[in-house]
Formats: structure tokens, sequence, C-alpha cells
């Protein structure tokens, strides 16, 4: 690893492409998604009321967990996001990288079991 100003232009270097823009890896889009996902699941809260699960056993053990896990997950991403995309739009590169690290699979996570725990409650167990 380079130290010094040698090291931080090659690092500079890196983090653009050959027409000078920021090089990202294209995952920061998928946040996109957030916002449209969010607006449906008012949507659907709003159009449906209070859906209570129906099943029953582990079934209904395993559709809690999963739902525990998602909105606690999903109240933490939203600083993190918030946060990673503030970073890159300010050029702040390294620091972007070191939170997106973190962010990008916790936002997989919550956008993955956001879906399972809609086919759960509407369409599997309806």
């Amino acid at each position: 690893m380079q130290r010094g100003a040698a090291g931080h232009r090659a690092r500079l270097h890196r983090a653009r492409q050959s027409d000078g823009s920021p090089r990202g890896d294209g995952r920061g889009l998928c946040h996109l998604f957030t916002v449209p996902g969010f607006v449906s699941v008012l949507s659907l809260a709003r159009a449906c009321g209070i859906v209570y699960f129906r099943g029953t056993g582990w079934v209904r053990a395993l559709y809690l967990t999963i739902l525990t896990s998602h909105t606690i997950l999903a109240i933490v991403v939203v600083p993190l996001v918030l946060i990673t995309l503030t970073r890159g739009l300010r050029g702040q590169f390294d620091r972007h990288r070191a939170i997106a690290r973190w962010t990008f699979p916790i936002w997989l996570y919550v956008s993955v079991t956001g879906v399972i725990v809609y086919l759960m409650l509407f369409q599997m167990f309806a």
C-alpha cells in the first residue's frame, strides 16, 4: 500500500472513471427501490387496515421472527442509507464505502424479508 501523496492520488484515480466522474459499484441505485417500497407498504396498510396473521404453530413463530427482525432492521437502515447517500454525494468515497459495506446487506435483508412478510400475510395464509 502506498503512503503519503502518491497513495492518495492512486486512491483518487481508482475512484474516478475516465471522464472524471466518480466510479460506483452500481448498488447505490438499489436504494431507489426503498421509497416506492415504503409507499406501497403505507398504501397497503391504509387500504387493508390491520391484518392478523392466520397461520398457527411453527409457521406463526417463523412469521413473527421474520417480522420482528424485518421491523427492527428497517428502522436501523434508514439512517444508514441517509449517511451512505450523503457521503457518496459529497465525494467522501472512503467513508461512503466503509458504511456501505454495512448498509447494503442490511438493506437487502429488509427488502427480501419485506416481500416474504407480504407473501406470508396476504398470499400464503390469507
